[in-house]
């Protein structure tokens, strides 16, 4: 039996904790830690991510601001709000909601966000600081994942580490904090040979493809930390992660469920990168 690393009591630990330094950062400054979140049309599964962020900055008494555009909006609109929550004093992070409509450049307004201020870690130039190992913010999902494990005393110095996925949101900075963290860190993806062997070699196995139930008990070696980062829905509704819980929980030594695994760290380390910024 896999001990469960439980998300939700460790994202609720380090509320808790940036609850306390919020309180401490206002009566220090004298104002709060701010974030603006952007979203550009009707996207269901956004509007629940934003909903969420805006709690959970009331949770830990963050100012928030959220600007609500139409579908409609066009790219100089975009780019001209952006341009002026950078120029906003009391907004410290800011974070586009993605994807965006297809008539907006992504690329365009993820580069136009401070550096200082783009708590998502999305920037190339943070992309750098992180590449170089000398960071202000971590992409925040990784950054979770991190947390995770540090908090349930698994430290990837030594170990095999393999990474399934190769995003730029998640796969490709995974690897580089397992790297950072001494670890001997592979990166797989859908031109790997053999994937199923290359998994059972590690140590710890992340894996974030967005595959419902892909890794089944035949990739994962006996005793291995398995995080599972993805986010799947089945036919049934139910929510399902990349990994077949049922099959590979009695194999592992730790894993992460889901929901209530990876998913409450998220929102949680883009809290934490907020207050990094406002610090900054």
């Amino acid at each position: 039996m896999a001990k469960l690393i439980d998300g939700k009591l460790i994202s609720a630990q380090i509320r808790a904790e940036i609850k306390e330094e919020t309180a401490s950062f206002l009566k220090e400054k004298g104002y709060l830690p701010g974030l603006a979140v952007v979203i550009v049309g009707e996207d269901p599964a956004s509007q629940v991510y934003v909903r969420n962020k805006k709690r959970a900055c009331e949770e830990v008494g963050f100012y928030s601001e959220v600007h609500e555009l139409p579908a409609s909006t066009t790219q100089e609109e975009l780019n001209a709000l952006v341009d002026s929550l950078n120029a906003n004093a009391k907004i410290h992070g800011i974070l586009v909601q993605l994807p965006l409509p297809k008539h907006l450049d992504e690329t365009e307004v993820l580069l136009r966000i401070d550096p200082a201020k783009d708590v998502d870690a999305f920037h190339p130039y943070n992309v750098g600081k992180i590449m170089i190992g000398d960071y202000d913010f971590l992409p925040c999902t990784p950054a979770g994942v991190m947390a995770l494990l540090e908090r349930s005393n698994i430290d990837p110095a030594g170990k095999k580490c393999v990474v399934i996925g190769r995003s730029n949101i998640v796969g490709k900075p995974m690897a580089m904090l397992l790297l950072h963290a001494n670890g001997t860190v592979t990166v797989c993806h859908s031109r790997t040979r053999d994937l199923a062997a290359v998994c059972r070699e590690a140590d710890i196995l992340v894996v974030a493809i967005g595959r419902a139930d892909f890794v089944g008990a035949d990739m994962v070696k006996e005793g291995a930390v398995v995080i599972d980062v993805g986010m799947n829905r089945r036919a049934d509704g139910k929510l399902t992660g990349d990994v077949d819980f049922a099959a590979v929980e009695p194999i592992a030594s730790a894993i992460t469920p889901v929901p209530g695994g990876v998913g409450p760290m998220t929102i949680t380390m883009l809290l934490k990168n907020t207050l990094t910024a406002a610090r900054k």
